[in-house]
């Protein structure tokens, strides 16, 4: 039996309180990972936005596909579904917030962690993620103490706030979550200083996804106006950087592919798209996805921002902004995923990385539904 995270939203989390409680979902691209899990594993409920433990569902059946809407009124995403048993669930009012000393203190991921620090995000970043025994006992315990001695969690100011989730109705009446962000985060404006750190650490992050992408036999592309600065540091093989790109579009399509930060490319095909963000307004990465998705709304290619870890919230706040929710093949924020600092340099040590399929990326990849950890 082994212990695997379940997230939801406190949308999501109040639909599944009201419903049955027999059925968990989770999206399609989670398919592979959900055909691992045996019946008797069990799901550790999280909620994002208010980082909350609440609840233990026991899988008793193997994975299967169902669109009946369950989560979601229309259009729902989570189709790949367990049949479970709700052993334990509470209201979010008393689920067990992720800082509280009886959580913090005890979880291998956060007991040796500053309560500010976000390195332990990453163990919550998606669905399905296994954790160790250790930990899965635990918050089942601490769960279960509480669904029989419950305690009060009050909702602060900023809690309510993300309650209050902002909707907007797409062309084909889904309803998508969005974010307006408050004026005052328009005003960041780094130093002289401020901004070449900056520069310099995301031509290292350029440097390294082009060396990921080389180390999985793939081709690499990167903007002129960057590439020497790149290649200082990383020393590509023959022919793995290319001077031209092998595509055929319209010379809009191909100005906005030219400037992305980085492209993996295998024969004629674009198979991964990353814009590393180094200004605190975030901005320039996620309009230039958002173009391409205009310009080719056809196109099959996975797209990534990629930014510190403690720039995630303003990534997910940017891409979930309502102007993106309405482009040909869908929101922006379903399409284009985040990517930290951290999780770049952490995969660059995978020492089979020539053996791997880009698809590794999916485990460290994180969507604006799971933002607010």
């Amino acid at each position: 039996m082994n212990y695997y995270i379940d997230l939801f939203s406190p949308s999501t989390y109040e639909a599944f309180i009201n419903s049955n409680r027999d059925i968990t979902g989770f999206r399609e691209r989670q398919k592979g990972i959900a055909n691992k899990l045996e019946v008797g594993d069990k799901l550790i409920c999280y909620v994002t936005k208010l980082s909350r433990w609440v609840g233990v569902l026991e899988v008793t059946s193997k994975s299967f596909q169902d669109n009946d809407p369950i989560f979601v009124p229309i259009s729902d995403p989570y189709i790949v579904r367990f049949k479970v048993k709700s052993t334990i669930y509470l209201p979010l009012e008393k689920g067990i917030p992720i800082d509280s000393n009886i959580c913090w203190d005890h979880l291998s991921f956060t007991k040796q962690l500053p309560k500010k620090s976000l390195a332990w995000t990453g163990m919550v970043r998606g669905s399905l993620r296994k954790i160790e025994e250790e930990d899965g006992e635990y918050l089942e315990k601490i769960l279960l103490e509480q669904l029989n001695y419950p305690v009060v969690y009050p909702f602060g100011e900023t809690d309510k706030k993300k309650l209050k989730a902002l909707t907007v109705k797409t062309q084909n009446s889904k309803q998508v979550a969005v974010s307006i962000p408050d004026n005052e985060e328009a005003t960041d404006n780094p130093t002289k200083q401020q901004q070449q750190s900056f520069q310099r650490e995301s031509i290292k992050i350029q440097a390294l996804l082009a060396e990921i992408g080389e180390r999985m036999n793939l081709k690499i592309w990167l903007p002129r106006n960057d590439r020497q600065r790149v290649i200082d540091i990383w020393q590509p093989k023959e022919k793995v950087l290319l001077d031209t790109l092998p595509l055929n579009y319209d010379d809009a399509t191909l100005k906005t592919i030219e400037n992305i930060d980085v492209l993996w490319i295998r024969g004629r095909s674009i198979v991964r798209a990353f814009e590393v963000e180094h200004t605190t307004l975030i901005y320039s990465g996620i309009l230039r996805m958002a173009d391409l998705m205009a310009l080719q709304p056809n196109l099959n290619i996975s797209a990534h921002i990629v930014a510190p870890v403690d720039r995630k919230e303003k990534v997910f706040q940017e891409i979930s902004r309502p102007v993106f929710a309405f482009l040909d093949r869908g929101p922006l924020a379903e399409s284009c995923t985040f990517l930290s600092y951290e999780s770049i340099q952490e995969l660059s040590k995978e020492k089979r990385l020539e053996y791997m399929k880009d698809t590794v990326l999916e485990e460290y990849e994180e969507y604006a539904e799971e933002a607010d950890l």
